[in-house]
């Protein structure tokens, strides 16, 4: 929620940063450096850690700045900065890792650290988003994913941009003092439709730039 008296967002953008996919409502572009505060903030937020099925411990600027080196020296994996474009706010991180070009799969992930930003469509959009990088610019064909039984919201938001169901391993998170299960889901490149990157890469591959 805004917190000073002009009504901005933290951490808001008041120019527009480097964007590597613009879709209709949010953005993608590189992780940043300087936001790593911000990050912090996000994975010590026990609400925001919940819906990843991960240890709730305080985490350091450190372990943030370690967790950004292990993620931009990765070679197969792709992450990306979200961004709401009205006002390019940075709301989360998505992306891909464990890309294998042999086999063509991935597995997907994505945390929206801004709650009120959460069911305005935002994480389908990124998502989606994410898949038609995957499919259309890596040449992937399956990403998987996994998503806890109590997130409901996620498992919502999966399905609208692509994801089905293609399993449950039950019991296998242990969260407090109760176990849920784990669905697991999946979306094809043969099943999804590019809001973004086929009119690029697909339907523009014989243009040649003007002068």
């Amino acid at each position: 929620m805004p917190n000073d008296e002009t009504g901005a967002h933290p951490a808001a953008t008041p120019e527009q940063p480097i964007i590597t996919i613009e879709g209709e409502r949010v953005a993608l572009g590189s992780l940043r450096r300087d936001l790593l505060p911000l990050y912090q903030r996000w994975i010590n937020d026990p609400v925001v850690v919940r819906t990843l099925g991960a240890d709730l411990r305080p985490l350091l600027l450190e372990d943030e700045q370690q967790w950004y080196e292990q993620m931009v020296g990765k070679t197969n994996a792709a992450h990306f900065q979200v961004y709401v474009r009205a006002g390019w706010r940075p709301i989360g991180t998505a992306g891909i890792n464990g890309i294998d070009h042999q086999h063509g799969v991935a597995e997907f992930g994505i945390m929206i650290g801004e709650k009120d930003c959460w069911d305005q469509g935002y994480g389908t959009e990124a998502t989606r988003l994410i898949l038609d990088y995957a499919f259309n610019v890596l040449g992937l064909h399956n990403v998987m994913l996994s998503v806890y039984d109590y997130n409901r919201r996620g498992v919502r938001a999966y399905e609208k941009a692509g994801f089905k169901v293609i399993g449950r391993r039950r019991q296998a998170l242990r969260l407090g003092h109760e176990r849920h299960d784990v669905i697991l889901m999946d979306a094809l490149a043969t099943e999804f439709k590019s809001p973004v990157l086929q009119r690029l890469y697909v339907e523009g591959r014989h243009e040649t730039p003007t002068t």
